[in-house]
């Protein structure tokens, strides 16, 4: 690409496209990275820059770019039969057997399944279905859906609203009513002088206090990740689940576990509710379903509520233009018969989760680094000023923004959420590639370190 091409892309970008979650401001004043190409887990920019993705583009490059067998479901489907809808009673084969193939990969006892575009359409027609379910058994007033504080779910509106990110309620007016939130696991912040466990027991037993507080007879359902992502990477204690699983049943209150980021072998087991054994009602999926290639999601439906929601409820009055789209679903059943067929969730689980996890723990001496965290292809390095005393830095974000810039110059795209570096690479990167990008990321410390005065 030239120089020119660079400029007149950033010039028109600047004038008509707002970026999501970007000061678009200060990115205008900047200019704006062009990426042009991809294979495996490597980007180039449009000025020839090559970049390893340390973040498989926004948690969802499964199978790295350029898989040329997604390429060619894509093409077949687009000759064949490039749109239909599933609305009038019809459906299209890539959307049923996409259904089927769901029911396989996913825990026991999920057997139905709606399609949507994204994780935040995902949720908000979870939300929707719990209400439904509630109404159907003479419930109306267990509305409340309980969430966690550092919770990312999405962006529409009640996405928006489960999610647990002040910075997206204040501009917006949110949450809505109806939605609540409860502590997070979050142990290194918050559990000096207590054990793991016994961040994990409390954090579990605030759900239950915050139900008790609530009234029972008014709480619908509970949303969790199972591993919490764009809120920092925050990694449950082992007896976490369970007990919020317990809590749950003893209540009668839904259980939905958002498997957006963890599902399709982030932890190197299919679904993070595989690695935790969580058995919860519903789970929303989505971003590797496609590996990324074409907008996808779903609702998967246990047994346990699918019989009202399926058979006593009559017309479910929800619905997207684009649900079980044939091309994304001829994409992810292509993608799934990958995952499996080659065994990456497997490999993921045995061999590059734990050399991942091993290679970025020699980094925990480093002065800057409080905590490393992480399970599989998923990990979290939290950024601190005093190791000792578990303290931030002030003003939090400046020291995460520092090291992932310095990372980016050293060829790696890691993402920084406040102070802490997240990564989540292609379930194809191989021992190579992840000593390139922890060789970035200790480059990326010392630099962070050297200007923050550390």
């Amino acid at each position: 690409m030239t120089s020119n091409a660079t400029a007149a892309w950033r010039n028109s970008d600047r004038n008509h496209h707002l970026h999501p979650f970007t000061d678009n401001k200060a990115l205008a004043e900047q200019g704006v990275r062009v990426i042009t190409r991809a294979d495996g887990v490597y980007l180039w920019d449009s000025e020839g820059n090559r970049l390893l993705d340390g973040m498989a583009g926004l948690w969802c490059v499964n199978l790295g770019y350029g898989r040329r067998e997604l390429i060619d479901a894509a093409s077949r489907q687009l000759e064949e039969l490039p749109y239909y809808n599933t609305f009038f009673q019809s459906a299209t084969p890539p959307a049923i057997e996409l259904s089927a193939m769901l029911a396989e990969v996913t825990p026991e006892g999920f057997n139905q399944v709606f399609f949507a575009n994204s994780g935040s359409e995902a949720n908000d027609t979870i939300v929707k279905m719990v209400r439904y379910y509630w109404n159907l058994l003479g419930k109306p007033a267990k509305k409340t859906i309980i969430s966690r504080d550092y919770a990312y779910h999405g962006v529409t509106l009640a996405a928006a609203s489960l999610s647990g990110l002040p910075a997206m309620h204040k501009p917006f007016d949110l949450p809505l009513e109806g939605f609540v939130h409860t502590a997070a696991p979050y142990w290194y912040r918050y559990g000096q002088g207590l054990t793991p466990e016994e961040v994990g027991l409390a954090t579990a037993r605030a759900l239950e206090t915050k139900i008790e507080e609530l009234g029972a007879d008014t709480v619908a359902a509970f949303i969790g990740e199972p591993i919490m992502g764009a809120g920092g990477l925050i990694v449950p204690p082992d007896n976490y689940w369970p007990e919020i699983q317990r809590i749950c049943r003893a209540h009668d209150i839904l259980l939905i576990a958002d498997e957006v980021i963890c599902g399709f072998g982030r932890t190197g087991n299919w679904f993070g509710s595989d690695t935790y054994g969580i058995e919860p009602d519903f789970m929303t999926l989505a971003k590797g379903l496609s590996s990324g290639y074409l907008p996808i999601s779903g609702v998967m439906i246990h047994d346990r509520v699918a019989g009202p929601i399926f058979e006593e409820g009559g017309e479910f009055i929800h619905g997207f233009t684009y649900s079980g789209h044939p091309v994304a679903a001829a994409v992810a059943l292509e993608n799934i018969r990958i995952l499996r067929d080659e065994k990456i969730v497997e490999a993921v689980g045995s061999d590059s989760g734990p050399y991942l996890q091993a290679r970025l723990r020699e980094l925990a001496d480093h002065p800057l680094v409080g905590e490393v965290r992480g399970i599989g292809l998923i990990a979290g390095i939290e950024l601190v000023e005093d190791k000792a005393a578990h303290k931030s830095f002030d003003p939090e974000g400046r020291a995460g923004i520092l090291c992932r810039d310095a990372c980016m110059a050293q060829g790696v795209i890691v993402r920084a959420t406040r102070d802490v570096i997240v990564m989540s690479p292609p379930l194809i990167i191989t021992r190579a590639e992840i000593d390139e990008l922890v060789a970035a990321l200790a480059k990326g410390l010392d630099e962070t370190a050297a200007a923050m005065g550390a």
